[in-house]
């Protein structure tokens, strides 16, 4: 069974007397220890599909199953808690926060996890080790370059050791050099940790380390292309009959 399953995964919201829909009846399937990135035009629906694997938003129809569990349909509350134990977030402009330190800024998503300060400690160590900043942990953002910032935020996002990774436009606001830094950490992640990683891009260079790249397209999956041989099942994505393409 697929890590994500997406049936007829349906999101619309209304704009003053428009109905605005950027999902529109999307299946995919996506294995686990896959690398996918998603691209396609502004308004294709890229971002919301994020969100929605993200538990971040909660599709209007249609069913989302991660790992067994149909996120669609559980409450807010749960949802969040669902998130927090699942899935890391790497945003494009890091949303640090400014007054606390590399190491604080890691250590928040476990101020709401039952362990001790030692425990916290642990991983939030291993986290900066693991991005290669372990001698930056005392720094604030504004003392960091952007590259490093970013790695900040990857570490934040790993630091509860999630199954998926999600990552909206990671390299978009950084230079060539520091982008290449991120994203050869992130593939570290994927291949040596076996970590899920959905990533939105527009650069069609930095889709090029993931190994499956699909193109949406008003809410539809319009394209698919495989960059690296992936060890496991291939990602699957079916039309609106359920006939896999």
């Amino acid at each position: 069974m697929a890590l994500i399953e997406c049936r007829a995964l349906t999101k619309t919201y209304r704009k003053a007397a428009e109905t605005i829909r950027p999902l529109d009846q999307l299946d995919l399937d996506v294995e686990r220890g896959r690398f996918l990135a998603l691209m396609g035009p502004s308004g294709s629906g890229k971002t919301t599909l994020l969100n929605l694997i993200a538990g971040i938003d909660q599709p209007t129809s249609g069913s989302l199953t991660i790992d067994g569990q149909d996120i669609a349909s559980l409450s807010r509350s749960r949802l969040a808690a669902w998130r927090a134990d699942h899935v890391g977030y790497v945003f494009q402009l890091y949303n640090l926060v400014p007054v606390l330190t590399a190491y604080e800024n890691v250590e928040l998503p476990l101020l709401l996890q039952p362990i001790t300060r030692k425990q916290r400690h642990e991983r939030v160590a291993t986290a900066l080790g693991l991005v290669g900043l372990t001698d930056r942990h005392d720094h604030y953002p504004r003392q960091l370059s952007g590259g490093q910032e970013q790695r900040v935020a990857i570490a934040r996002a790993i630091v509860s050791d999630p199954a998926i990774l999600v990552a909206d436009e990671p390299t978009g606001d950084l230079d060539k050099p520091s982008a290449h830094a991120v994203m050869e950490l992130l593939v570290r992640l994927n291949r040596e940790l076996g970590k899920t990683l959905i990533m939105v891009t527009h650069d069609a260079a930095t889709a090029e380390y993931a190994d499956q790249t699909l193109h949406l397209d008003k809410g539809r999956l319009v394209e698919q292309s495989v960059t690296v041989p992936f060890s496991g099942d291939a990602v699957t994505n079916r039309d609106s009959e359920g006939v896999a393409t």
